[in-house]
């Protein structure tokens, strides 16, 4: 299986494309739904994509880990953490390589 990366302009282009938009309009979409995810994100809302997945964020407490070339020990501090979990449509989606007649691009 080839190895691609889909850009935020690669998303941008088959936006605008499939929707029929200018780029420049496709882009300040994107833009606008992006940062509304995080902020809601940063809010400690969980973000629900119906048929795709959600995004959460996980509260890490501190422990200890390890330096691998030295073994010493190490305080990792506290943080949050976005999480993802796919819907279990998406997961079959991918499972099965996509919608057969499903117009790529």
């Amino acid at each position: 299986m080839p190895e691609k990366t889909v850009t935020r302009a690669d998303l941008v282009e088959a936006l605008a494309r499939r929707a029929n938009m200018q780029r420049a309009d496709a882009n300040r979409l994107l833009t606008r739904m992006l940062e509304m995810m995080q902020d809601a994100l940063v809010d400690g809302q969980t973000v629900k994509l119906s048929r795709f997945g959600n995004f959460n964020v996980r509260a890490k407490r501190q422990r200890i880990g390890r330096n691998p070339k030295t073994g010493e020990e190490v305080p990792i501090t506290p943080r949050r953490v976005v999480t993802f979990r796919p819907s279990q449509m998406l997961r079959e989606f991918v499972e099965k390589g996509g919608r057969a007649g499903r117009a790529k691009g």
